[in-house]
């Protein structure tokens, strides 16, 4: 599995070309969340004082995604930023600040984060929440790290996540990778 990363650590990440080019800052990430992907970045300039550019990166432009940079082949990369965001499906993708239910009706927390998987897969793998006393957890009231799920439902109000994955949470992203690995183990097993 690649490198975990937080949604929220991208934001102000460089957008840099294959030749070395810093050509703008990733704003802010744009996520389809029913497909479980990143679907790409709105723009800004480099430096302290540039704003919002009118060109988004989508995901299909990205060559790989890492902790200190957003990689792609060149500037023809960056696209109008409708091509990105389509005010229908930003709206349904928000996810931060929802509150994570799970499919049999329980209230686990709120998302605090989206965590997503480096390299080039752009995939959801999880969420950091706010949360109650957790199966698996030390803790009472904490932020955890839980798995994301094959079913999930996401309506801007409400993330839905198997119940099953309430038990494969862990404190901290370095033991959350663990944990999504066998999350997924556990899936396939079941599948079968």
């Amino acid at each position: 599995m690649n490198e975990l990363l937080a949604a929220r650590s991208l934001t102000t990440l460089p957008v840099v070309t294959l030749g070395g080019e810093a050509v703008a800052q990733v704003k802010d990430t744009v996520f389809d969340a029913a497909a479980g992907r990143i679907t790409g970045f709105t723009l800004s300039g480099r430096g302290l004082l540039s704003g919002p550019l009118k060109q988004s990166l989508p995901w299909s432009g990205v060559h790989a995604l890492g902790p200190h940079a957003v990689m792609i082949r060149d500037a023809r990369a960056l696209q109008d930023t409708s091509v990105v965001v389509a005010r229908r499906e930003a709206q349904q993708g928000r996810v931060l600040h929802a509150k994570v239910l799970t499919d049999e009706g329980a209230e686990v927390g709120t998302v605090l984060d989206v965590i997503v998987e480096g390299g080039t897969g752009g995939r959801v793998v999880g969420f950091r929440i706010a949360a109650g006393k957790v199966q698996g957890s030390r803790r009472r009231r904490h932020r955890v790290y839980v798995p994301r799920g094959e079913t999930l439902a996401v309506s801007g109000r409400a993330l839905v996540i198997p119940a099953d994955a309430t038990r494969y949470v862990a404190d901290d992203l370095p033991a959350f990778v663990a944990r999504v690995g066998a999350f997924r183990a556990g899936r396939e097993g079941t599948a079968s």
